[in-house]
């Protein structure tokens, strides 16, 4: 049977599948971020993943030594000066962001335009019951990094999202939930 026997509807679905699945950024690099509550600690989860007109810029600023080779060492020195970019504050207070994990893709996979650099910040917590205002602000990299950020929904159920609000590009974001 044919497309136009089955309809408009199957026409998209089927548009849809086939570029949705060679999809790939290419001139923006896309810093993603997701934030995850709980009482003790608040996580923050960036994926960065640079399409492959941006690639290059980006591995020069992880490769130093311009060797082809993104070293631990490297890769270290970049999640802390994409740390640098980001702050973060409770209810007014500014709080370090800690380094927990970070993972690297191969050369080969950002320079297709699939491979992401994650990246996790941690920030130590004792939040008792209250009322919370979170601010998060990513000055990204450059001007062709765009922004996501959302929080996840909290594991605790004393953990009440009240509101979220961002900026136009999503570089900034606040986020305001209770504690009961």
């Amino acid at each position: 049977m044919s497309l136009e026997k089955k309809g408009p509807l199957a026409a998209i679905v089927l548009m849809t599948s086939f570029s949705s699945a060679s999809a790939h950024r290419l001139d923006e690099y896309l810093q993603a971020t997701t934030i995850d509550l709980a009482q003790d600690l608040i996580t923050l989860h960036l994926r960065l993943t640079p399409g492959v007109e941006v690639t290059e810029r980006v591995l020069k600023q992880i490769d130093q030594n311009g060797n082809g080779i993104l070293t631990p060492q490297e890769q270290y020195a970049y999640a802390l000066q994409v740390a640098k970019g980001l702050s973060f504050s409770l209810n007014g207070k500014t709080l370090p962001l800690r380094l927990a994990v970070s993972t690297f893709p191969a050369i080969t996979e950002l320079k297709a335009g699939t491979g992401v650099i994650c990246l996790q910040f941690n920030v130590r917590t004792f939040l008792k019951r209250g009322s919370y205002h979170l601010a998060y602000l990513n000055r990204g990299s450059g001007p062709d990094t765009v922004w996501l950020v959302n929080c996840l929904v909290p594991h605790n159920p004393s953990l009440h999202i009240l509101g979220q609000k961002r900026s136009v590009d999503q570089a900034s974001y606040a986020l305001d939930f209770l504690i009961d």
